[in-house]
C-alpha cells in the first residue's frame, strides 16, 4: 500500500468516526433524561416490591430462597440493586477518568471529542441517580474490596485504547441486560424501573462509542499487544462482574451471611443467567481478537463464558 492509499485510508477512517460521533450527539440532544425531573424521588419506598427481578437474585433458585419469606426475598432483591447501583458508580468514575485523558488536549472541533464530553455529563447524573436510589432503597454505601478498589486505581492510569474501552464495554454490556430485565418487570420499585430505563436509553450509546472505538484502536494491533490486552480486559471484567454484588447484602437483608455466600456461589441459576447475558459480547470480544486462551481463565471464573 503506497503512502497516498495510506493517507487516503486514515482520511475515510476520521470521517467515518467523526460521522458516527455526529449522529450520537444528534442522539443525545433527541433523547435524554433529567432524573431530578424524571424520578418520582418523594414517593416512600414501597416494600413491596423487589429492587431487581427476582430470577437475577444471586439466591433465586438455591434451597435458601426457597425457605426465605416473600417480604425477605423482596429486601435481599432491593439490597441487591444497590450494591450493584453502587459498584456502578465505582466503575463509572473510572470510565470518565479514562475517557478525559483519552482526550485531553485533543481538537475540541472533533466532534469525537464532544462526544466524549457528552458521554461523562452523561455518566455524572447516572451516578448521582444511581446514589440517591440507593439511598432510596435504604442500603449502605456498598464498596468492592480494597483490593480491588487499588487494582481499579492502577487500571484507570495505565489503561488505554483498546483495552480501556474494551472494559468499558464489558461494564456496560453486563449491567445492560441485566436492567433491560428490570425496567419491565412490574414486580420491580417503579423508581428503580425509571432509572433503569433512563441507564439503558443513554447507555446504548455510550456502547456503541465503546465498541467503534475498540475496533478503532486495534487496527494495526499485533498478535503481542492483542494477547496483551485481552488478558487486561479480562482482569478488569473479573474485577467487575464479581464486585457486583457485595458479600454484606446478605447481612443486611437479614439472612444468615455464611449460609447465604455459600449458596449464591454455588448458584448454577444465577451463573446461566450471567452467561446468557453475555453471548453477544463474547461474539465481539472474539471478533476483536480479544478473546484468547488466556482471558478465557478470567472469563470462566467470572462465570460470563
Amino acid at each position: 500500500m503506497t503512502s497516498v492509499d495510506t493517507h487516503d485510508r486514515a482520511s475515510a477512517d476520521r470521517s467515518d468516526r467523526q460521522a458516527v460521533a455526529r449522529r450520537l450527539l444528534d442522539s443525545s440532544e433527541q433523547l435524554s433524561y433529567d432524573p431530578v425531573q424524571e424520578v418520582d424521588w418523594e414517593t416512600p419506598l414501597d416494600t413491596d416490591h423487589h429492587g431487581t427481578s427476582p430470577e437475577w437474585s444471586t439466591l433465586y433458585g438455591t434451597s435458601y430462597w426457597d425457605e426465605m419469606t416473600p417480604g425477605q426475598q423482596r429486601e435481599l432483591t432491593r439490597q441487591e440493586a444497590a450494591s450493584v447501583a453502587s459498584t456502578g458508580i465505582w466503575f463509572e468514575m473510572i470510565l470518565q477518568q479514562m475517557v478525559l485523558r483519552d482526550f485531553y488536549a485533543k481538537d475540541p472541533t472533533d466532534p469525537a471529542f464532544q462526544w466524549a464530553l457528552t458521554e461523562i455529563a452523561d455518566e455524572c447524573r447516572h451516578s448521582i441517580m444511581f446514589a440517591r436510589g440507593a439511598a432510596k432503597l435504604r442500603a449502605p454505601a456498598y464498596r468492592p474490596r480494597r483490593l480491588v478498589v487499588e487494582l481499579g486505581r492502577a487500571f484507570k492510569t495505565v489503561a488505554f485504547g483498546e483495552a480501556a474501552y474494551a472494559a468499558i464495554l464489558v461494564a456496560e454490556e453486563v449491567l445492560d441486560v441485566m436492567q433491560r430485565d428490570w425496567m419491565r418487570d412490574e414486580r420491580v420499585a417503579p423508581f428503580v424501573r425509571t432509572i433503569n430505563n433512563i441507564h439503558v436509553v443513554e447507555e446504548s450509546r455510550h456502547m456503541k462509542f465503546a465498541r467503534d472505538e475498540t475496533r478503532e484502536r486495534l487496527k494495526g494491533a499485533g498478535w503481542l499487544r492483542k494477547q496483551v490486552n485481552a488478558v487486561v480486559v479480562a482482569g478488569a471484567s473479573y474485577a467487575i462482574v464479581t464486585s457486583m454484588v457485595n458479600d454484606a447484602v446478605y447481612a443486611n437483608a437479614g439472612l444468615d451471611p455464611a449460609r447465604a455466600i455459600r449458596e449464591a456461589r454455588a448458584n448454577e441459576h444465577h451463573k446461566s443467567m450471567l452467561r446468557s447475558s453475555c453471548a453477544g459480547l463474547m461474539e465481539f470480544l472474539d471478533s476483536c481478537g480479544l478473546l484468547t486462551k488466556a482471558s478465557l481463565v478470567f472469563y470462566k471464573r467470572a462465570n460470563l463464558i
